[in-house]
């Protein structure tokens, strides 16, 4: 049955005007004015309905239909470009079952073995660069696929685009690539933005087209814009290609960034194998994917396929799952943390986003608030990557209700009551008040939870329940629960309280950076923590170091050393020390170690899972012999050991920088000798 069956003719009609005046709207808000209203999938969704129903009712589609054309416009901001040949839009397909069905219909033009090249699906705007006798000459706008704008003086301001080509290039040859902004650079832009006044941008697709549509190109050139080049258009009078590799390698030799994630594969399980990895990988990236491309690689089958009338036949889109949604904002609240920080919160009308349904999502700090200009009473943008905490990216200012107010950070603690402090220099707010209930709860379910002392059925409900009963008022008496009380809560039976017993009993043995971890010292992390244990091997040492001795760990730095420093000096935190020292917990730092300094003033980078080693102990291995474990690759990078599974970006740096990969037993010979694969001592 299909999704109109069951409709009257006149309303099947009336709904195909219906989408087909939104999709027009939406496009654009999209494309013209850098203002969407709604999501890429949202938008999708409503090209899918209009498809669905022209597919069952043929007498209702016409010619002018947005299925029929390529998405987008030409503002009339720019002069206009009519492109050589059309740039045409995607199919888009989300299942294997669907790049089955798209390799049956082209079975019906071409025969034989076929090859794919797989390329990411960049989140940018496509571009058009035409080079004549070499020289750069125009660029342009996808448009409406026929027409599009003139953006030459902008675009030349790109760094990675080149002004001219190399050799001898074709009498003339059209470039088509994708001009995005990478992540960092988004989040520059919006923290520049956001003190100045200016109106911060919703994704980097969104804060591109608003950078690359600028009348002053003093401006573009500021907005650190870039470009993957993964087309040719026209070419006249240079080399012929027979193969679409061939076309990449070409660019790539002219002097045009291709993508390093580009892969030839053969058959369509390669094709699905790719599309999946880079679903679970797309978060290593330093810019925005949504999905990737999949391209027949032979150009003499691209020509027997053909196209439709807004779509090549010999590539599609394999779409990822969406990761941002739009929903209503209900209400702004805040939290009170482990170390006194109030955080914003929002309430949403709930929303799945990224497969998982959305009804709370952070706003960062009070700074952030403001910078985005979210008010209760919103439609906003929800965004959901991966495990990362949703988090809301920004309103959609054309749905905003006239007279919504502003929200205000408020002045007291919404747990305790005291004054909300914003300390000097600082983005964050705190509640000073060490006895506010709210942060006991949290301090002491963090010094339970697994990153810090691992205590099994001590979440922070049950946490909750003993601070409210006066079980407990701090982390040290977790050690003197008072058992017999706790037995005559609802749900306690001999098994559950022995069971916490034993966790609680086990936690004493728990290594010195994980009891760190657990005291909640503000900016003091896990990582921190191990430096310390292991550099100065006793909590008491820690204790009686001066800020200035702290500070100059390895690692550490001013700002962890003088907080380090500032927790120990506090006298109720030392008599919680000396309440946990008295309940028999492990003070003890590792033993210095006692290998030789193989590694001393090299530098070695981890990615992926290893069989042989944790990656924190796999960097400990490193650090115990005298080396650096960073977390990204530069020139001055000794090796990067790979393991399962590893980080797509790490391994593209290392290839460009001419880094040596190495694989476990290769890391164990480093570990041990120093030595490289095929040298003698590491340089």
């Amino acid at each position: 049955m299909g999704i109109f069956e069951g409709v009257a003719d006149t309303e099947w009609a009336e709904r195909a005007a219906e989408l087909r005046s939104q999709i027009d709207y939406h496009n654009q808000r999209y494309y013209l004015d850098d203002a969407p209203e709604i999501t890429d999938a949202e938008f999708d969704a409503l090209v899918a309905q209009l498809t669905s129903l022209e597919l069952e009712h043929p007498d209702l589609a016409t010619a002018d239909s947005p299925t029929q054309r390529v998405w987008g416009e030409a503002s009339a901001r720019f002069a206009e470009v009519r492109h050589l040949t059309p740039m045409m839009s995607l199919d888009k397909t989300t299942s294997y079952e669907e790049l089955l069905a798209w390799a049956k219909r082209m079975d019906r033009f071409i025969s034989g073995e076929v090859a794919y090249t797989c390329e990411l699906k960049i989140d940018g705007l496509a571009m058009s660069l035409l080079y004549e006798g070499g020289r750069l000459v125009r660029a342009a706008t996808r448009g409406d696929g026929v027409v599009g704008e003139d953006v030459t003086p902008n675009v030349v301001t790109i760094g990675a685009i080149p002004r001219a080509l190399p050799g001898r290039a074709p009498d003339r040859v059209e470039v088509r690539g994708e001009i995005y902004m990478p992540i960092p650079a988004f989040e520059e832009l919006n923290r520049k933005q956001g003190e100045s006044g200016a109106r911060t941008f919703i994704n980097p697709r969104n804060a591109a087209a608003g950078s690359l549509r600028q009348k002053d190109a003093a401006v573009t050139e500021g907005r650190e814009l870039a470009f993957w080049a993964y087309q040719l258009g026209t070419v006249d009078g240079g080399p012929d290609f027979a193969r679409h590799v061939e076309t990449l390698d070409w660019m790539r030799e002219s002097g045009f960034p291709v993508n390093p994630n580009i892969e030839l594969v053969h058959g369509l399980e390669e094709v699905d194998s790719y599309c999946r990895r880079w679903l679970e990988q797309r978060h290593s990236l330093t810019y925005e994917i949504d999905g990737t491309v999949i391209k027949v690689d032979d150009l003499a089958q691209r020509r027997e396929l053909g196209a439709t009338s807004r779509a090549p036949r010999w590539a599609i889109a394999y779409k990822f799952p969406p990761e941002e949604k739009t929903t209503l904002l209900k209400g702004i609240m805040v939290s009170i943390g482990r170390t006194g920080k109030a955080t914003p919160f929002a309430m949403l009308e709930p929303v799945n986003v990224g497969g998982a349904k959305v009804s709370l999502a952070t706003l960062h700090n009070e700074d952030q608030v403001r910078v985005k200009d979210v008010r209760p009473g919103d439609t906003v943008v929800v965004r959901r990557a991966g495990d990362v905490i949703p988090e809301v990216r920004g309103p959609v200012l054309g749905l905003r209700p006239e007279g919504l107010a502003e929200w205000h950070f408020p002045e007291e603690c919404p747990v305790c009551g005291e004054k909300l402090v914003r300390l000097d220099g600082e983005s964050d707010t705190y509640c000073v008040n060490d006895q506010c209930p709210g942060q006991r709860v949290q301090r002491i379910s963090h010094f339970a939870s697994r990153s810090a002392m691992d205590i099994e059925h001590l979440g922070e409900r049950t946490v909750s329940q003993f601070c409210r009963a006066g079980l407990l008022s701090d982390v040290a008496d977790i050690y003197r629960l008072d058992y017999e009380r706790v037995a005559g809560f609802e749900g306690w039976g001999d098994t559950s309280i022995a069971n916490l017993q034993s966790a609680v009993e086990a936690s004493k043995s728990r290594p010195l950076a994980n009891l760190l971890v657990g005291l909640s010292i503000r900016h003091l992390g896990s990582t921190g923590s191990r430096i310390l244990a292991r550099h100065l091997r006793h909590l008491d040492r820690i204790m009686a170091a001066s800020a200035e001795e702290l500070a100059g760990v390895e690692g550490v730095g001013p700002i962890i050393g003088a907080s380090v420093q500032r927790f120990f000096a506090t006298p109720s935190n030392r008599e919680v020390v000396a309440r946990l020292r008295a309940a028999g917990l492990n003070f003890e730092g590792p033993a210095a170690p006692d290998v030789a300094q193989v590694l001393a003033g090299r530098s070695v980078v981890v990615t992926g899972t290893l069989d042989g080693w944790s990656r924190e102990e796999a960097e400990e291995a490193i650090k115990a012999r005298g080396g650096k474990s960073p977390g990204s690759v530069s020139k001055k990078t000794t090796a990067v050991v790979v393991g399962s599974d590893p980080g797509a970006a790490k391994l593209a740096k290392a290839a460009e920088v001419g880094v040596p990969v190495l694989d476990e037993a290769a890391f164990a010979r480093l570990l041990e000798t120093g030595e490289l694969p095929g040298a003698g001592a590491a340089p």
